[in-house]
């Protein structure tokens, strides 16, 4: 029998219903180019764009995994939760992710009086370029801005400079907290997962306390191999994985050609140690 974990899945990912630069149609296409056998659309607080996405992934013979990705305030810092198998007809749902979009037009609006502020003016018409839906503006889509117009070399020296908290582009906002997105994604059928938590900067108490909290609220798994996570938290969090009795998931965060460390399909497989989260899909 085929190793489960050897599955080349790629279960985070993003379009321009969100923050990504392509579209559903076209993510597909280039996960099933980089060899993904399993692929989820995981727009930021968004469910547009699953329709497309399983139509294109169908097409091309790939399995498809509805998808979305939840922010959520914890602790004063962004979380985010992705939710897996999930309905996205779900009203409970589509009434939450409508909720917690709705800051982002007020925030990008202060995002862009805060650049002015600095000497760089006409941010928030710059980043609207840059958008697919005006709903989901983000910090991303000022970085490309900032990118292409000189300001940075590339979009992670954009949040080091301008974007990241302590920044003078930085405007925070409150999420969803983390129960109302555990509960919105198992009120869909879904499956909460904890995404990409190497890249949250929290104590080692804390760190415990977000994962004692989505155990209890019934998250059900972790990215372990992910993007941004080095092979020592591979290890890391294959060990969090099997402590909180959690499946492990997989997937790039990729957002756009040239982004992101790692493309579609490329990553490394999971530990042999942890129990996929497709385990028994």
């Amino acid at each position: 029998m085929l190793n489960p974990n050897a599955l080349n899945a790629d279960l985070h990912c993003h379009s321009t219903v969100s923050d990504g630069t392509l579209a559903p149609a076209v993510v597909a296409e280039r996960a099933h180019a980089g060899g993904v056998a399993l692929w989820s659309l995981t727009d930021h607080d968004e469910v547009g764009g699953q329709a497309e996405a399983r139509a294109a992934a169908e097409a091309l013979g790939m399995r498809y995994v509805t998808g979305v990705e939840v922010s959520v305030t914890w602790a004063s810092q962004t979380v985010h939760i992705v939710g897996l198998q999930i309905d996205p007809a779900c009203q409970a749902l589509i009434d939450g992710l409508h909720d917690t979009r709705s800051g982002r037009a007020r925030r990008a609006r202060d995002m862009s009086e805060a650049l002015a502020g600095i000497g760089i003016a006409g941010a928030y018409e710059g980043a609207l370029r840059y958008v697919g839906n005006p709903d989901l503006i983000s910090r991303t889509h000022f970085a490309r801005w900032l990118v292409d117009q000189g300001y940075c070399a590339d979009i992670g020296e954009v949040f080091d400079k301008y974007l990241a908290e302590g920044r003078p582009g930085y405007v925070g906002h409150r999420w969803a907290t983390l129960a109302e997105a555990v509960h919105w994604i198992r009120a869909a059928g879904g499956i909460a997962v904890m995404a990409h938590p190497g890249r949250y900067h929290y104590t080692d108490l804390e760190h415990d306390a977000l994962f004692d909290e989505f155990k209890q609220l019934g998250g059900g798994a972790v990215e372990v191999v992910t993007g941004s996570h080095t092979p020592d938290q591979y290890r890391r969090y294959a060990e969090v994985a099997r402590r909180y009795g959690l499946l492990a998931s997989r997937g790039s965060d990729f957002h756009g050609p040239g982004e992101g460390r790692v493309e579609l399909g490329a990553l490394p497989p999971l530990p042999p140690t942890v129990k996929p989260v497709w385990h028994d899909w």
